[in-house]
């Protein structure tokens, strides 16, 4: 196997969605993530790749949910399901602590947080294509939730677009593990070129070069 390599100048980190109500004790979905994300150490190895992107000067780019604000949907002729879903919970409400980011992953200056998103990809009716393209950014390591719906959306969607992504396969969870499988193993290998474990992405990271 070819030595995962990662180059600072075209090479940016995309977190997904960490939201207190995602992966925070207390938060609206928490309790439906808790069990896989715990099994796989989901948040601690997402905060190891976003201090390991930040020490090998990597530019991070945050997608997030749209959060829930009164009024959401209710003029739209066509809802869809998971917009709904979410419509009835309240997740991620505005000003509330479930819609802001878990402490740990508040960005820092110079840090990209994209137009949020309405329904699972990252890059549809955002900003974010526009935003990594102007920072030179071609390949996309790419962690957070839920592998099934956000982070499968947006790794399609990335590919669409003609980026590199890779996926770190214990920075990411799911409603069960059934999903993580259907994800991971079935759906995603389509579109990302490496689906690899967090220790493989923080020692290429120790290594990155200039171009």
């Amino acid at each position: 196997m070819t030595q995962l390599s990662f180059n600072r100048n075209n090479t940016g980190l995309l977190v997904v969605d960490p939201y207190n109500d995602f992966i925070s004790e207390g938060g609206k979905i928490w309790p439906r993530i808790k069990e896989v994300a715990e099994a796989n150490g989901c948040v601690p190895h997402m905060l190891e790749v976003l201090n390991a992107a930040r020490q090998a000067r990597l530019r991070v780019f945050y997608a997030m949910h749209h959060r829930y604000r009164p009024g959401d949907y209710e003029n739209w002729k066509f809802v869809a399901p998971i917009q709904r879903a979410a419509w009835h919970r309240r997740s991620f409400e505005f000003g509330t602590w479930g819609g802001e980011f878990r402490a740990e992953f508040v960005p820092q200056a110079g840090e990209v947080v994209a137009s949020e998103h309405w329904c699972s990809s990252g890059f549809a009716n955002t900003d974010l294509d526009l935003e990594l393209k102007r920072h030179g950014v071609q390949r996309i390591i790419v962690i957070g939730l839920v592998a099934h719906t956000c982070i499968e959306a947006t790794v399609r969607y990335a590919a669409e677009l003609g980026y590199d992504v890779t996926v770190v396969k214990d920075a990411v969870a799911d409603y069960s593990q059934e999903m993580m499988h259907a994800a991971l193993e079935v759906n995603l290998p389509n579109y990302a070129s490496a689906i690899i474990e967090t220790k493989e992405v923080v020692a290429a990271l120790s290594l990155t070069e200039e171009a």
